[in-house]
Order: structure tokens, then C-alpha cells, then sequence
């Protein structure tokens, strides 16, 4: 299974434009969350019907998986806590979105919110118990935060990363965790795109500007991960053991553009 990587395009239209473009090569498209831009110039009921066209079109294509972000958060639940209801308005356009559960090609999908208090989080504790007795294949959790104390959460003044994701990759072990939200991780020294905690991949794409996102290209068929940037391409084998520095993807043998 071939799978686009990307997250935190912000509104930034000619990225998803791009995506859309690319989107028939893959058997599944994933973006990790922050589709809106809460500093932008534009309504974010506007931004959020904008987006929602992007995601029905990238879904006319390929299978799609969405979940949100900070920058998504549009609504408050019962208790008082911030959450995007926006997106789970995708689910009617047969798009997978927070706290929805996807089996596809030898690989199960898990979903996940961002939280803004305990109860949210608590309810995403409870969605990894579940899914942690319903996982066959690989297990892929889809969560837009990086966890803490990671290069992918590097931020150049510190880690950012979210501290209950590393708990419950340590308590639950999943293969690949797919994130975002620090955009500058993979271009700084201490930062990388790429990550492994005991036994899962962490991946985190970071963010550009320009008409072409950062993206990680997954290939669960390959076991490999190539990542791809203005700075460069890189690629890490899913069946190895992560080095530094990870070796540029011209680096590889057999690999051509």
C-alpha cells in the first residue's frame, strides 16, 4: 500500500491543489491535521467549507484519512472542551476522521482527535484501549501532535511534543505513528522528519511554503519511508534500525527520480 503523508497546510490552497493533483497515485491519502489557519484573513467557517470541497475531491480519487488539528477546533462539547465539528462532516463523504478506525490492505488505521482538556483526552485513551484488541496487521495511529522529547518535536527553542502520546506509544507499542504541528523539525539540527520509540516509527513531515508541502511517502509493501522537501529527500527501511544522520534517497540503490 502506497500512502501520501502530508499535514498542517494551513489554508494554503495551492498545497492542497497539489495534493489533489497527486492524489490518483496513491491507494490512500492521509493529512494529519491544522487544514485551517486561525491567523488567516479568511472566516473560518469559510476556510472550513473551502477545505471540505479539497477533501471530496482528493476522496473522488483515493481513500482519504483526516484528523484534526489545533488550528481546527470550531466548537465546544459538553464539557467545555474545544473540538473540531467541522470535520466530522467528512464522514458523510466516506472520508475516515477522528475517532473513526480504517482496515485497509493489511493495515489498521486508528483516528485520533486533537484534545483540548482531560475528557477528550480521556476519550482518546479509551479509543487506543479498544483498538489495541481490534488491531490486525500494522497499526497506524493518525495524531496530529508529535509525542514529547522527540526529534520530531523539536522545535529549536525545545520540545513541543505531546507527553500522554509517548505513554501510550510506550504502553500500546503501535508500528507507525503519523503526526505533524512542529513545522520546523525536520530542518533543524536536534530535529528530524523521522523517529523510532522502541519498536514504532514516528513520523512528522514539517511544513513549507511554496505550492508543493512536505510529504512522507509510505510504502507498506517497500517497508519504507521517504520524505520529501525543499532541503531534500531522505528515506529510512521500516525493517531497520533508524541511523543518523538518515541517508539522503539518492543515497539508496536502484533509486532514480
Amino acid at each position: 500500500m502506497k500512502c501520501l503523508v502530508v499535514s498542517d497546510l494551513h489554508y494554503s490552497l495551492k498545497q492542497f491543489d497539489w495534493v489533489m493533483e497527486v492524489a490518483s497515485n496513491f491507494d490512500l491519502v492521509i493529512i494529519a491535521g491544522d487544514h485551517l489557519d486561525i491567523s488567516g484573513y479568511v472566516d473560518g467557517s469559510v476556510q472550513a467549507a473551502v477545505v471540505m470541497k479539497y477533501f471530496r475531491r482528493i476522496r473522488s480519487q483515493t481513500k482519504v484519512i483526516v484528523c484534526s488539528g489545533n488550528h481546527d477546533l470550531d466548537a465546544e462539547n459538553s464539557d467545555g472542551e474545544k473540538f473540531s465539528k467541522w470535520i466530522s462532516k467528512a464522514r458523510h463523504s466516506d472520508i475516515s476522521t477522528d475517532g473513526d478506525a480504517l482496515e485497509m490492505q493489511g493495515a489498521f488505521f486508528t483516528v485520533c482527535p486533537w484534545w483540548d482538556g482531560p475528557h477528550t483526552r480521556d476519550a482518546v485513551d479509551a479509543q487506543l484501549r479498544k483498538d489495541s484488541e481490534r488491531r490486525t496487521g500494522l497499526w497506524i495511529w493518525v495524531y496530529h501532535s508529535p509525542p514529547d522529547a522527540s526529534p520530531t518535536s523539536e522545535s529549536g527553542r525545545g520540545h513541543y511534543g505531546d507527553g500522554d502520546l509517548s505513554r501510550w506509544i510506550e504502553a500500546y507499542s503501535p508500528e507507525i505513528v503519523l503526526t505533524g504541528h512542529i513545522h520546523d523539525s525536520p530542518f533543524i539540527p536536534q530535529g528530524s522528519w523521522a523517529d523510532k520509540l522502541g519498536s514504532t516509527w514516528v513520523f512528522n513531515a514539517g511544513r513549507q511554503p511554496g505550492p508543493v508541502p512536505t510529504h512522507v511517502m509510505l510504502d507498506t509493501a517497500e517497508q519504507s519511508a521517504s520524505w520529501f522537501s525543499m532541503a531534500g529527500a531522505e528515506m529510512v527501511r521500516l525493517d531497520q534500525t533508524l541511523t543518523r544522520p538518515i541517508p539522503q534517497l539518492e543515497d539508496w540503490p536502484g533509486w532514480s527520480r
